[in-house]
């Protein structure tokens, strides 16, 4: 890891004279904020409908940025140090010389975010439970986040266990807290549910079975699901009935009318049993592949394999993501949030366009033995749909980790304050809210239930009703003359 830490510039306070020349300003981004406490979301993709509110242009957007090579700050961490590396996406180890993939930063239009902070982390999930669902892409980013914060704790503190074969279990003792994978690669019961024997082309879903995968992870404080890549295909078999019944129903269904079947689910399953007060719950939208290299002018019949650079293209949009799909999901996510549930998009797919140099290619390991004529075309079997790590996962947990910062649920009571540590992170509190803000003496009200004062030292924030029982979290990035930006 590298041991220098980012500069966060921070302007020098404001005089009392520019305070009330600032005041709408800050009104109206607390406004913003208030909007955006319940959801952590994307700009939209264009022509793609939007689940939940949309953030207004002043507001920093996490998810619409570029990429910056940062060979100094990145990768946060070596593949040989981290204990839990998977042999699918341990690059560095399979072969790859060439590492500036692992060197990339997110960065944001229009506001720094923070580096990741693995204690802040485990803070944050002290006697709570995370659990991502999924397949193998976010079996990829529960690596990621494993390898980044098991540094940070002694290894008599930590451990990794099977629960089952397809529930894999990191524990932070110290912070009595887990973070957990469980392989459900279409959410629904399918005949890919072996996690380790599960290479079978034709797929067979139980599309209104859910129950045998959701009792593992009901409990959970907070789940991050994903399912798009096992979709894809123009069709699939549906089953109505056991595997193997003689009285079951089968049913060929057109993709994508099958993955909403199967999306709505997993959606009731969630209104039914989800415990709104204390579960927080997120959905990964689609992780592109770039098997097509015409897609950002490659050469024809190319692929991801031998690509070292990233896409600059702004806006790049390849064949590697079906909008079909995602606005399946959007309707879905509409539908529940109608009937009291959120879920939170975490809109990670254009900043995953951009990434082609990133995947494995060839640089894994593979279960089957692989054949003459494959070795002889490294094209037709090279891996464009995971993601090395160190790599392109890693940074996108700098995002998460503001969502669920930003996203902090707990229940009808208000009492608890975090300050602000190093002045300018971790700023979360339900209620009640301080940090240090470096700026002159401000009263102001917010008409939104929301009573807000800054006297110079601390932001507090009083919850009054009308309000619902979500946190608000906000960093402090600059006092100016010409406005007070809160990012979050």
């Amino acid at each position: 890891m590298a041991n220098r830490s980012q500069v966060v510039a921070i302007a020098p306070p404001t005089r009392a004279s520019s305070v009330t020349g600032s005041f709408h300003s800050l009104v109206a981004l607390l406004v913003t904020i208030l909007v955006i406490s319940a959801v952590c979301l994307s700009r939209d993709q264009p022509g793609l409908g939007s689940p939940t509110p949309t953030v207004p242009n002043r507001q920093c957007d996490l998810f619409s940025g570029r990429w910056v090579y940062d060979d100094v700050l990145y990768p946060l961490y070596r593949e040989k140090q981290c204990s839990y590396m998977s042999e699918e996406i341990a690059c560095e180890a399979h072969g790859r010389k060439d590492l500036k993939y692992q060197k990339w930063r997110w960065q944001p239009h229009g506001c720094n975010l923070p580096r990741f902070d693995a204690t802040a982390l485990l803070e944050k999930l002290r006697n709570k439970r995370l659990v991502y669902v999924g397949d193998s892409l976010n079996r990829g980013q529960w690596h990621s986040l494993v390898c980044m914060v098991e540094p940070a704790i002694p290894p008599s503190l930590k451990s990794m266990s099977d629960h089952n074969a397809s529930l894999r279990i990191f524990r932070a003792h110290e912070y009595n807290a887990t973070i957990e994978f469980y392989w459900a690669p279409m959410l629904v019961e399918s005949n890919g549910d072996d996690p380790k024997n599960h290479s079978i082309y034709h797929r067979i879903v139980r599309v209104q079975a859910i129950e045998n995968h959701a009792k593992h992870w009901h409990d959970a404080d907070f789940l991050i699901f994903n399912t798009y890549l096992w979709w894809r295909l123009p069709e699939m078999e549906l089953l109505w009935g056991s595997f193997g019944s003689p009285n079951a129903m089968h049913k060929v269904v057109k993709m994508p009318l099958a993955y909403e079947m199967a999306l709505n689910t997993w959606s009731d399953w969630l209104e039914m049993h989800v415990n709104r007060s204390k579960t927080l719950l997120f959905f990964v939208s689609m992780s592109p592949s770039h098997e097509n290299a015409r897609d950002w002018g490659g050469i024809p019949g190319g692929s991801c394999y031998g690509e070292t650079e990233p896409i600059m293209r702004e806006g790049y949009w390849g064949t590697g993501s079906v909008l079909a799909m995602m606005r399946v999901v959007e309707r879905v996510i509409k539908k529940l949030k109608k009937r009291g549930v959120t879920i939170h998009l975490l809109n990670i797919t254009q900043l995953s366009e951009y990434r082609k140099e990133a995947h494995p290619t060839i640089h894994r390991k593979y279960w089957h033995p692989l054949t003459k004529e494959q070795l002889a075309n490294p094209i037709s079997y090279a891996d464009c749909f995971h993601w090395c790590l160190p790599g392109l996962p890693d940074p996108k947990l700098a995002v998460v980790q503001q969502c669920l910062g930003v996203l902090r649920k707990s229940g009808s009571k208000f009492s608890e304050e975090t300050r602000l540590r190093n002045n300018q992170r971790d700023f979360v509190g339900t209620g009640k809210f301080s940090g240090t803000a470096r700026g002159s003496c401000w009263n102001l009200t917010v008409n939104v239930g929301l009573v807000a004062q800054l006297d110079g030292s601390f932001v507090t924030m009083t919850h009054q009703s009308g309000w619902s029982c979500w946190t608000v979290v906000m960093e402090v990035v600059t006092f100016s003359n010409e406005v007070s930006k809160f990012a979050w």
